[in-house]
């Protein structure tokens, strides 16, 4: 078995991150005005994260029952407590051509979507610490994988007036906790391999809080009761297939 460099795993690493840009490309496509529009676009960005949450939960109960659970309790408070930060009264925020609500729904899910992209950063170096077979196998599932995490951000962020082009990047920018965890835990995988069922129960419970709290409340404000119910289910399979078949 060749010897696996550290260059070979941050390359695999970044190529994973910079896949989460092409998310944003069926935007480019889409017809995403008008209050209807952005509550489908919510339900889907829901059904996605919902699914990857689920995906992720398993995993982190399958490695440590205990650790997951910590995992998850830590990850809602961790982003209730930014949450209740960014919705402080008076408190008007801008992330590009965002302000107020709008900015902090942007901020939100880059935050859950980047907190998410460290657990895929470990376990992209970990697989590597088994061999760059797996390795390369693993970083191909998880950069594929990483296309409809980049949908579910554009969904959120061009139909509240975000480019195509800067929700591509701001999905770029939440994949690259990726390549710069990827070397640490390739080189120090078995400390890693202890914290990644915490990191991916953290991810999880960040993404259902998102999800319950956020988008599904604005979704049912904007569409049908059975428009983003229908919406979200459909997408929540459809993502929950797609990673089965990756794993």
């Amino acid at each position: 078995m060749p010897e696996v460099d550290v260059v070979t795993v941050f390359v695999a690493a970044l190529l994973t991150a910079l896949a989460t840009g092409l998310g944003a490309l069926p935007l480019l496509f889409a017809r995403t005005s008008g209050p209807s529009a952005l509550g489908v676009a919510n339900a889907v960005a829901s059904g996605v994260m919902l699914a990857a949450s689920v995906s992720l939960t398993l995993e982190a109960l399958d490695r440590s029952t205990s650790r997951a659970v910590v995992g998850v309790a830590v990850g809602i408070v961790f982003i209730l407590v930014i949450s209740l930060f960014l919705h402080a009264p008076h408190r008007e925020l801008s992330l590009g051509s965002l302000r107020g609500d709008d900015a902090v729904k942007a901020l939100l899910i880059v935050a859950v979507m980047t907190v998410h992209s460290v657990a895929e950063g470990v376990g992209v170096g970990a697989a590597f610490g088994g061999g760059e077979t797996l390795g390369i196998l693993i970083a191909i599932a998880i950069a594929v994988h990483n296309i409809p995490e980049g949908l579910a951000i554009s969904l959120v962020l061009v139909p509240r007036g975000t480019s195509v082009h800067s929700a591509a990047g701001w999905s770029i920018f939440s994949s690259l906790p990726q390549p710069l965890l990827a070397v640490p835990a390739f080189l120090f995988v078995d400390a890693f391999e202890g914290v990644l069922p915490i990191a991916l129960g953290f991810a999880a419970g960040a993404m259902v809080w998102m999800v319950v709290r956020e988008l599904l409340p604005e979704a049912l404000k904007q569409a049908s009761v059975r428009a983003v119910a229908a919406t979200t289910f459909v997408s929540f399979t459809a993502m929950f297939v797609f990673q089965m078949i990756l794993l």
